[in-house]
């Protein structure tokens, strides 16, 4: 029987995955948490996640669902609306390359 494979972050069910969008995101959560000096270890225990499942957000290898971009907000200390800000210049500064 041969295993399934599973690409990177794609959740169950669904069928495409925006690796920009991804990457755009993990880089905002990134910055936010350096900017506050916050190791990664640590902020993952804020926001109720595992360090590697942050690394991989971070990273841009997960989509986070709706609820944990809300985790994630609320461990950073800033709105989602802030964050969903960062990731859309994220994004603009890598069309404009």
């Amino acid at each position: 029987m041969q295993k399934s494979t599973i690409q990177p972050g794609r959740p169950s069910g669904t069928t495409t995955y925006e690796s920009a969008a991804a990457t755009a995101f993990g880089q905002a959560v990134r910055a936010a948490r350096v900017a506050q000096g916050v190791a990664q270890d640590e902020f993952a225990s804020r926001a109720g996640i595992s360090r590697s499942h942050m690394g991989k957000i971070e990273r841009g290898e997960h989509v986070p669902t709706l609820p944990l971009i809300l985790k994630i907000s609320v461990a950073l200390g800033i709105s989602a609306a802030e964050l969903m800000a960062a990731t859309e210049r994220n994004l603009r500064a890598e069309t404009d390359l």
